[in-house]
């Protein structure tokens, strides 16, 4: 498949051009970039610190006394509480006694440079406010304290006015050692050129980068590596092709990567002996290649999907290649029609026969958006089924409607018959395509034992009995199973919102990233 050029980064010039080109004003910048950082903020980690716990000034003891038993208490014990507070609030340990005074300067701080916007009276709503203030109060206590570093998040700062300050804090902190490090550009430009020392970092096991370019990994002495890097997330970063392979390559423990509204079309092949979860969210898709992924367990695709062509161009499509992925649980949100499966050397087409080479077996929970309007998309269906015949769990998204005949047409699907046993069903509106696919599962899923069907909101509060008409209607299906049972629910998010939860997602401790994360 032939790939395109990459698109032109996301620059200010580029965004007031588009801005101007679309008829509106530069009075429009501002509210442009909120609408990009609320999508950051959605991505990112949050602190393992709160800036709004209260903390008790009352020093009384039960039973009488004012005893100072917390200064009793082990050094080691005493760090590990330092080292549970907000900055600010850790350096104010000091003051409490001589045996306090030299423990947060040697305690795993960690820094988080919001709560230090907040303390300035400028809050979330307001990035920009005291920027300049900010930056120095980070250098300060980078300075002050001899690491190592619990984590870092520095969100607030624009990086382009703080040059020297930038360069500083990669230095400190990869002298001084950091475990966990949030690092975002704000708030222009969005493609700000990150410096190759954020490699430095030898001790970093989580990385988060927002709106940077990345650096040319090209250019980079061979021994350039992330030896401890198990989780890294890339947010608004613009990268080549070549740099996704460089940071597998480089990566020898990465075990979760997330690619979150990239600045330029995606081209990811993984080869990776460690990686267990991969998430492309919000980002145009163009390849997918799992060449070599021992250790993968998730496959994530988040409205991750090539852009409509314009009306009487070509259809584009996203190609998702599996290859060598003898653990892979969970895939989704496949889109039949618009991601191109490709298993092995075979292209599944609508009438491509499964066959072992073109199977999937260890996949349990798989995601499907269907277009259901549009039939040569939704009569894939049957083709993506086959190739997962072990599925377990079925996500349905619908977008669309297609007649009900066709599921009359799609019956002998092994992994329906034979393994399906939980059916969730997004978005149900209550139309005649729906109810039709509904009962297509209910006739023919012989292990079926829960079918879960979530409203779109605001219908089962509407007064019309939506979910009294339902179970009579499915009441006069034949159905293939006999113990099942129907579980109805009404969706908490708008039409047109999204509740996906990209550190949910990436948690392997929950069994159904879909159901939790939708």
């Amino acid at each position: 498949m032939e790939r395109k050029p990459p698109p032109p980064l996301i620059t200010m010039e580029a965004m007031l051009n588009q801005m101007v080109s679309l008829g509106m004003g530069a009075e429009m910048v501002n509210p442009a970039i909120d609408l990009i950082y609320d999508l950051l903020r959605t991505f990112l980690p949050r602190p393992p610190v709160s800036a709004a716990a209260s903390l008790s000034a009352d020093s009384s003891f039960p039973g009488g006394g004012s005893g100072d038993r917390l200064s009793a208490l082990p050094d080691a014990i005493l760090r590990n509480i330092v080292s549970r507070l907000p900055v600010k609030d850790a350096a104010r340990t000091a003051v409490l006694s001589s045996r306090w005074r030299p423990l947060w300067r040697s305690a795993p701080l960690a820094l988080v440079d919001a709560h230090l916007v907040q303390s300035a009276g400028g809050g979330d709503s307001a990035p920009r406010a005291g920027s300049g203030s900010v930056a120095a109060a980070v250098s300060r206590v980078l300075e002050a304290h001899r690491g190592p570093f619990r984590c870092v998040h520095l969100t607030r700062t624009s990086m382009g006015a703080h040059r020297a300050e930038l360069a500083l804090w990669l230095d400190l902190l990869a002298a001084k050692g950091v475990e966990e490090f949030v690092f975002v550009n704000r708030p222009w430009p969005l493609d700000f050129p990150l410096p190759a020392t954020i490699f430095s970092l030898a001790t970093v096991k989580r990385l988060y980068l927002g709106a940077w370019r990345f650096p040319n990994t090209s250019a980079l002495p061979r021994g350039t590596a992330f030896p401890h890097l198990l989780e890294l997330g890339l947010s608004c970063v613009a990268m080549e092709d070549r740099d996704y392979d460089f940071i597998l390559a480089r990566s020898p423990v990465l075990e979760t990567l997330l690619i979150y509204t990239s600045q330029r079309h995606v081209n990811l092949r993984i080869i990776s002996c460690r990686l267990r979860c991969v998430q492309l969210c919000m980002s145009i898709v163009h390849d997918v290649s799992v060449v070599d992924g021992p250790c993968l367990q998730r496959l994530l695709l988040w409205e991750a999907s090539e852009p409509s062509p314009r009306a009487g161009s070509k259809k584009i499509c996203t190609r998702i290649k599996f290859g060598h992925a003898p653990k892979l649980r969970s895939v989704g949100y496949l889109v039949p029609g618009v991601h191109v499966l490709e298993v092995g050397n075979t292209i599944i087409k609508v009438d491509t026969k499964a066959s072992p080479r073109t199977i999937l077996p260890s996949v349990r929970i798989l995601a499907l958006k269907v277009h259901f309007e549009v039939r040569t998309e939704a009569k894939m269906i049957p083709s993506f089924l086959k190739c997962f015949p072990n599925i377990e769990t079925l996500h349905i998204k619908p977008a669309g409607k297609l007649n009900q005949k066709f599921w009359q047409e799609a019956s002998g699907i092994e992994c329906v018959q034979s393994h399906i046993r939980d059916m969730v069903f997004h978005e149900y509106s209550g139309k005649h395509n729906q109810l039709a696919f509904l009962k297509f599962i209910l006739e023919n899923a012989q292990m079926l034992r829960e079918m879960v069907i979530v409203f779109v909101q605001g219908i089962l509060s509407s007064g019309d009995n939506a979910a009294a008409k339902l179970m009579k209607d499915l009441s006069s299906v034949k159905e293939a199973s006999e113990n099942y049972r129907v579980v109805i629910s009404e969706s908490s998010i708008s039409r047109g919102g999204t509740s996906w939860n990209c550190q949910v997602a990436s948690n392997l401790d929950v069994a159904d990233p879909f159901y939790y994360c939708y």
